[in-house]
């Protein structure tokens, strides 16, 4: 992949990279997973937000794309068109691998201007994921929004499952509300794995309230997320959303995802949203955050 870079704007050693518009500042780690080190509204984090240099690791982050699976991949093995793979630990002691390769890694900075930037990133088969593929996440910042495409083509020489999405953090605040239109959660074992699907009833509540670590089917329109000092519009092409809540963090997650976790899996991958992506094809989403400062 070429590593060239138009640059403009904002730049700084070790991977940081910014853009800017109007009063929202986005600060891009391109060496720490692609992940998003902070976005403000003038000196407020909007996501829970961390200036790039002080950042160590991706799962510190804003937040880090999922690429090329979401969430679990059971026991670190799977079976995919007659033959068996596995692939390793990569968070903590979690007997699963966790949230693909993406975040692990550094990508190159393609494209670098004042309000948008572009990075990419080329995975050569290891330990973490047995198929070839080029990622590409693209920015875009205006002054009420970020908007942030991410995509996956697979250069590997047969098809490979394939999946999605983002993991955003956002500050837990005294007054922070989550509203919610789904249609079915999945219920897990103590592992996080999936169970059984139940039907749920739309989400209008104060986020402390909520004891939520669940993976969403059937998400329509925006995520809408307010605390008192900014109404948030969470929206995605993307149908299933993981919602976790810990009591005792600072933070709660909404986020994007293309399939449910450990898909791959399941009696019917494809209906629990997982691509097969042929030689040369190419998964796209994207993700909108509108801002309103209260």
């Amino acid at each position: 992949m070429n590593n060239a870079a138009t640059v403009s704007g904002d730049s700084s050693p070790g991977g940081s990279v910014e853009v800017r518009a109007g009063d929202l500042r986005l600060a891009l780690r391109a060496d720490l997973g692609a992940s998003i080190a902070g976005l403000w509204h003038g000196r407020t984090p909007i996501l829970r937000s961390t200036e790039p240099g002080d950042l160590a690791t991706a799962r510190q982050s804003a937040c880090y794309p999922l690429v090329p699976y979401s969430n679990r991949l059971a026991y670190q093995r799977f079976h995919w068109l007659g033959r068996d793979y596995t692939t390793t630990t990569n968070f903590d002691d979690n007997p699963h691998s966790v949230h693909g390769v993406g975040w692990l890694r550094a990508w190159d900075v393609a494209v670098h201007r004042e309000t948008d930037a572009v990075l990419r990133y080329r995975h050569v088969p290891d330990a973490h994921w047995p198929f070839a593929f080029e990622a590409q996440q693209s920015f875009t910042l205006t002054p009420r929004s970020l908007v942030v495409t991410l995509s996956i083509t697979n250069t590997a020489d047969i098809a490979q499952p394939v999946g999605l999405g983002w993991h955003p953090y956002f500050p837990k605040r005294d007054r922070s509300h989550l509203r919610i239109a789904v249609s079915d959660r999945w219920e897990s074992d103590a592992t996080q794995l999936p169970v059984r699907k139940v039907a749920q009833p739309d989400i209008d509540a104060e986020v402390t309230g909520l004891r939520l670590d669940n993976c969403f089917d059937g998400w329509r329109g925006p995520a809408a997320i307010s605390d008192g000092v900014f109404d948030l519009r969470l929206s995605s092409n993307l149908t299933h959303l993981v919602v976790y809540t810990p009591v005792d963090k600072p933070y709660f997650c909404v986020e994007p995802v293309s399939h449910v976790s450990d898909a791959i899996h399941g009696d019917s991958p494809a209906a629990l949203g997982l691509r097969t992506l042929l030689p040369g094809g190419t998964f796209e989403s994207s993700m909108t955050l509108e801002v309103t400062a209260l």
